[in-house]
């Protein structure tokens, strides 16, 4: 009540300030992710170029629908893993999921091999990629709890030690393969996006990523909850067994897919959700959506970046980009939980 009797009440249509804030960067972001396109689309080796014919322009856009798909796909993947399992290091890569889909995919191209002597045309085996997503994912999950309870250092070194060994398996099948089918997934193993990737693959994944922005932004207030724990979660009544259930199957088939286009690629979505929250607070409805821009921004503008900068030995992997921006992020990270725990 105020002091003249009349109750201060809000204006109708007026947004909290923590509401316009989130709003605010989500503006930003979008604007950066449409920067980024632009720039990407006038990339060029050695400088800035517009286009000169319609397989350039086809050419181009198809590398932008792919890079913005990977990147949303790896940062939504990121939250859900973060709200799900309690903890802020937790990311497909961390955890192991973008090298068991990487195995999975090197595995069914060294089948194709087996079985008709000759490496085919570059296919995208999305049933391999997701069962190995999900496979280091539960393995993961699996030795990562004690009691029914996930410990956070437990399930990042075992994450680490599973990424390990199926990065290793990579090296082992493609050891297994004639020059050229280590040739064509050599560069694509270290995080390149595939030139030779179908526009029916491109946009099929472009489409799975909008409905995991869509489904992610949906169940927001349900992450919410079970970023909280268990009692406060059920306390509201959610079912965290079955929300974390298929919330897990949707990351590892987004990761799958970001695999699928560009091969495994780190830090993405580690990177996004943790800037995100610093920048427009812990609501995950806001944090899907703006990990989402910023995750897609940033692998457009890594392959942007590798087109601009030509170091003479061809063109860098992208993973190399977010290898180089993720892992000091990651250590800091690493050191500060340390400090918390």
């Amino acid at each position: 009540m105020a002091a003249n009797g009349r109750t201060n009440v809000p204006l109708a249509g007026t947004l909290p300030r923590v509401e316009r804030r989130g709003l605010l960067i989500l503006f930003l972001l979008a604007l950066l992710t449409l920067g980024a396109v632009a720039l990407r689309l006038f990339a060029a080796t050695g400088g800035l170029d517009v286009p000169r014919d319609g397989v350039e322009w086809e050419l181009r856009g198809l590398r932008i629908v792919c890079g913005l798909s990977v990147g949303a796909a790896l940062a939504i993947s990121g939250v859900m893993l973060q709200a799900l399992l309690r903890n802020p290091l937790a990311e497909p890569a961390v955890l192991g999921l973008t090298s068991g889909a990487g195995l999975g995919v090197v595995l069914a191209l060294y089948a194709g091999y087996a079985a008709t002597g000759a490496i085919v045309r570059y296919e995208p085996p999305a049933i391999p990629a997701l069962l190995g997503a999900l496979a280091a994912l539960g393995i993961v999950g699996a030795l990562g709890q004690r009691r029914g309870v996930i410990e956070p250092v437990s399930l990042i070194l075992i994450g680490v030690v599973v990424s390990l060994i199926c990065g290793a398996g990579i090296v082992f099948v493609q050891h297994l393969m004639p020059d050229r089918g280590v040739a064509m997934s050599a560069r694509w193993v270290m995080g390149a996006i595939n030139d030779d990737v179908a526009w029916s693959w491109a946009l099929g994944i472009g489409a799975l990523t909008l409905a995991g922005v869509g489904v992610g932004a949906w169940q927001g207030p349900t992450m919410d909850a079970a970023a909280l724990g268990e009692d406060e979660a059920r306390s509201v009544g959610v079912r965290l067994g079955v929300v974390r259930a298929w919330l897990f199957v949707l990351s590892g088939a987004l990761t799958a897919g970001a695999v699928l286009l560009a091969g495994p690629i780190g830090f993405v979505g580690l990177v996004c959700p943790h800037l995100v929250r610093l920048l427009a607070g812990p609501s995950h409805r806001v944090v899907v959506i703006g990990s989402a821009l910023l995750g897609a921004a940033l692998i457009v503008l890594a392959d942007a970046s590798v087109k601009l900068i030509d170091l003479g030995g061809g063109r860098m992997p992208i993973g190399v980009i977010t290898a180089i921006v993720g892992g000091p992020v990651f250590i800091w990270m690493l050191r500060r939980e340390q400090v918390r725990v």
